[in-house]
C-alpha cells in the first residue's frame, strides 16, 4: 500500500480528521492519488456486488446517506465493475439496472478518472475528491445482504416468468393518467383498466405454471423496493398490504431503507408498479386534505400525516383482500388453479424463511389523529386499485 492509498484508508476508516485527509489529498501529487482513488472506489463496489448489492441498490444508498452529486459516481463503478465480463454472462436483472443507471464507461484512462470528472463537472479537482472521498465512507459502512441476483462472474440464475413488457407499458400508461388526472371518474376508468389486465395475465401466468408448460421451471424470486423517509413505517406497511394481496410477502429492513419483497417475477413487477401509484395517490390526496402547517400546526401536521398513512394502508388492505378474494371466486371454473397458487405460495414462503430464518413482527404504527384517520381511509376508498388477480 502506497502513501496515497494509506491515506485514502485513513481518511475512509475515520482514523484521521475528514477535513485534514482531504486537504492532504488535495494538494498530494494527482497521479499519486487519482490512481489510488479510482482503484479504492472500483474495489469497494465489488466487494458490496459480491456481497449481495445490485446497481440500483447502491445507487440509492449512496445518495440516501450521502448526497446526490455520488450518484453519477456510483453508476461509473458499476460500468467499471462490468466490463471485466461478456455481457451474456452477466444476469439480465443486474443488466437492467445497470442501464437505467445508465452506466457505462465514458473516461479515457482510469488513472485520470478524478480529472476527466472534474472536467465533466466544470469544477475543480477539490470537490469531486471531497464526493469519492465521502462515497467510499458510505460503501464502507454498508452491510452485506441476501443475494437476490447473482453479481456478475456468477452462474446465471433460472429466469422467471415476466409480465411482457408491452402489457407493463400499456399499464404503467394507464397509472399515470390515473394519477395525474384530477376527476375521480376518469382515475377509476383508468385503474380499473390497469386491474383487468394485471388480473388476466396473473391467472393466465398461474395455469400455465399448473399445466407444466413453459412456466413450470419458474422460481420465486425477491425484489428490494425502497421505501423512502419521512414515515417509512406507514409506507412500509402499505408496501405489505399490497403484497399480500398479490400473493407476495415482505420483510422490512428499517436500517436499510428498503423491504424485501418474495414472490414469481410476475407478481413481483405488479406489486412495485401498485406500489408506487398508491404512494403518489396517497400523497396527492394528504396534501389536498392536510390541516395548515406553520410553527404551531407542526405537531398537528405530523400526527395528521401519520395517522393518514396507516388509515390509508389499513383501508387499502382490506379493499385489496376483498378484490382478491372475488376474482378467485370468478375464475374457480379453472379446477387446477386453487391447487396450484397453494403450491406457487408454499415456494414462495419457503424462499423467505431460507433468506429470513429469524424475522420480528413489528409493531403497529399509532394513528394520533382521529381527522387524519378519518381523511386517510376517505383516500383508501376514492383509490382505485390494478389488484393481481
Amino acid at each position: 500500500m502506497n502513501g496515497a492509498d494509506t491515506q485514502i484508508e485513513d481518511v475512509v476508516r475515520g482514523r484521521v480528521d475528514y477535513e485534514d485527509g482531504l486537504d492532504r489529498l488535495s494538494v498530494a501529487p494527482a497521479a499519486d492519488v487519482d490512481p489510488a482513488l479510482f482503484a479504492a472506489l472500483a474495489a469497494a463496489a465489488a466487494r458490496l456486488f459480491e456481497r449481495g448489492w445490485q446497481p440500483a441498490e447502491l445507487q440509492r444508498a449512496a445518495t440516501r446517506r450521502g448526497r446526490p452529486s455520488l450518484a453519477p459516481l456510483v453508476a461509473d463503478a458499476v460500468a467499471a465493475h462490468l466490463r471485466r465480463y461478456r455481457r451474456n454472462t452477466v444476469d439480465e436483472r443486474w443488466l437492467e439496472q445497470a442501464d437505467t443507471l445508465g452506466a457505462g464507461v465514458w473516461w479515457a484512462d482510469d488513472a485520470a478518472y478524478v480529472g476527466a470528472v472534474a472536467a465533466r463537472r466544470r469544477s475543480d479537482r477539490v470537490p469531486v475528491l471531497d464526493d469519492l472521498l465521502t462515497l467510499l465512507g458510505v460503501l464502507a459502512e454498508l452491510p452485506p445482504v441476501e443475494v437476490l441476483v447473482p453479481p456478475p462472474g456468477s452462474a446465471p440464475a433460472v429466469k422467471g416468468a415476466r409480465v411482457d413488457e408491452r402489457l407493463l407499458d400499456r399499464v404503467r400508461a394507464l397509472l399515470a393518467k390515473a394519477e395525474s388526472t384530477t376527476y375521480p371518474a376518469e382515475a377509476e376508468t383508468y385503474t380499473a383498466k390497469a386491474q383487468e389486465l394485471i388480473a388476466r395475465h396473473s391467472i393466465d401466468e398461474a395455469l400455465a405454471y399448473g399445466a407444466g408448460g413453459a412456466d413450470a421451471a419458474v422460481v420465486p424470486f425477491a425484489r428490494r423496493i425502497g421505501v423512502d423517509h419521512p414515515y417509512e413505517s406507514e409506507k412500509a406497511s402499505l408496501l405489505s398490504a399490497v403484497a399480500e394481496a398479490n400473493r407476495c410477502h415482505a420483510v422490512w429492513s428499517p436500517e436499510l431503507g428498503f423491504s424485501t419483497v418474495f414472490g414469481f417475477d410476475a407478481d413481483l413487477d405488479a406489486v412495485d408498479l401498485l406500489y408506487t401509484s398508491l404512494l403518489v395517490q396517497a400523497h396527492r390526496a394528504m396534501a389536498r386534505s392536510e390541516p395548515p402547517g406553520g410553527k404551531a400546526g407542526k405537531a398537528r401536521l405530523k400526527a395528521f400525516r401519520q395517522s393518514f398513512l396507516v388509515a390509508f394502508a389499513v383501508r387499502i388492505g382490506e379493499r385489496l383482500t376483498r378484490v382478491a378474494e372475488a376474482a378467485l371466486e370468478a375464475a374457480a371454473e379453472a379446477a387446477d388453479l386453487l391447487p396450484v397458487l397453494r403450491s406457487r405460495d408454499e415456494q414462495v414462503q419457503e424462499t423467505m424463511r431460507r433468506v429470513f430464518p429469524r424475522t420480528v413482527r413489528g409493531r403497529g404504527s399509532r394513528a394520533d389523529s382521529l381527522e387524519g384517520w378519518e381523511s386517510g381511509r376517505a383516500a383508501a376508498d376514492a383509490a382505485e386499485l390494478p389488484v393481481r388477480g
